[in-house]
């Protein structure tokens, strides 16, 4: 039996742990990005609003079959309660900007959207929302605006992507303009089918604007019917078709309305037309296999509490500690591949981290 010396012995050691402990320090590229993303906003969702809603539907919501749950921070940079448009931004953008702000950083210049990104690395991307389309939560993902409230510039900045499809109020911010012009001539002359009523949308047309009504849909309570999960249905299908993978925003906004204004049944029935939405891209992301679906909100809205209930009879009963959106911490979801990198408590900014690793993106500097 041959002998080996202590000192040789050490020799080989180093040799073998050199290999080791640089592949141990060298980061690892993300390895089979997902095809497809699916984000989901409750505008004003909190864990209350998701509470009531599956009180309400006798102790179940379409969201329980994400695989993966965390909570995000979602203070803005200049305040401890955030609004919408410094909300979205967090999301779209990653950064954190000042309350009123659309996709702009703290010195208000133009921060690089995850559609935007999508759309530079060849994929297609659309957006639903049951508020204008202009509305400062949609509006983050497709315009740079200092000022949320500038819907007209908003609208203008649609002009200047190429996104395939988008559904949602605020057709007179596009027709019905100071500036006297007609943005739905220029959609038209751009390839758009421009179209008012989900049911006449072409699916072999190259591009739709979807435009539900000329500021924002009413309310469930009003009659909106099933426009929200129609158009979910009809986004995935129509990006799908494409065959490109793409990233879509779909949002719920009227839970933070029917929150402000307090009303519990309001709240209810706003949050189980928004899980209908879920269970939609939830089922097509089983199907699909490489579909990575988030959802959460923004900020909640109301200091809702949930005081007591029966899932049985679907009651519940609810009070509110504001008139206004709170600071509190906010659930994430997410189901399919890289779910599990959304667990854990992190900023509402890191979601647009996570959904840039999750499709392989690389962040302009």
């Amino acid at each position: 039996m041959k002998i080996i010396s202590l000192k040789k012995m050490k020799k080989i050691t180093i040799v073998i742990l050199i290999p080791i402990l640089f592949f141990a320090c060298t980061r690892v590229p993300e390895k089979n990005p997902v095809q497809n993303i699916i984000l989901l906003i409750g505008d004003g969702m909190g864990i209350a609003q998701i509470y009531a809603g599956m009180t309400a539907n006798h102790g179940h919501l379409s969201l329980e079959r994400c695989t993966s749950v965390g909570l995000h921070k979602t203070y803005s940079a200049n305040r401890f309660i955030t609004d919408s448009g410094a909300g979205a931004t967090a999301f779209a953008c990653g950064v954190k900007t000042k309350n009123g702000s659309i996709a702009v950083d703290t010195s208000g210049l133009p921060v690089k959207s995850i559609l935007e990104y999508a759309e530079d690395n060849g994929l297609s991307t659309g957006l639903v929302s049951t508020s204008s389309i202009t509305h400062p939560t949609p509006a983050c993902f497709i315009a740079h605006q200092v000022d949320r409230g500038d819907y007209e510039a908003i609208a203008a900045d649609f002009l200047k992507t190429e996104i395939e499809i988008f559904i949602g109020g605020g057709k007179n911010h596009f027709s019905m303009r100071e500036d006297s012009l007609n943005l739905l001539d220029s959609l038209e002359s751009r390839g758009y089918q421009v179209v008012n009523d989900i049911k006449d949308i072409d699916y072999e047309h190259e591009r739709i604007a979807c435009l539900t009504a000329d500021i924002h849909n009413p309310s469930i309570l009003d009659g909106r019917g099933d426009m929200l999960p129609d158009a979910t249905v009809a986004s995935i299908r129509f990006l799908d078709n494409k065959k490109t993978g793409f990233f879509l925003m779909v949002e719920g906004s009227q839970i933070d309305w029917a929150a402000y204004d307090t009303s519990t049944e309001g709240v209810i029935t706003e949050m189980l037309d928004f899980d209908r939405a879920v269970k939609t891209a939830i089922d097509f992301a089983e199907k699909n296999g490489n579909t990575l679906v988030i959802l959460t909100g923004d900020h909640e809205t109301g200091g809702m509490s949930i005081t007591g209930g029966d899932f049985s009879t679907g009651t519940v009963n609810a009070v509110f500690g504001k008139k206004g959106h709170t600071a509190v911490m906010v659930p994430v979801f997410a189901f399919g591949p890289k779910a599990e990198n959304f667990t854990g408590i992190y900023e509402n900014s890191d979601i647009f981290q996570k959904m840039m690793k999750a499709f392989g993106f690389k962040p302009e500097k």
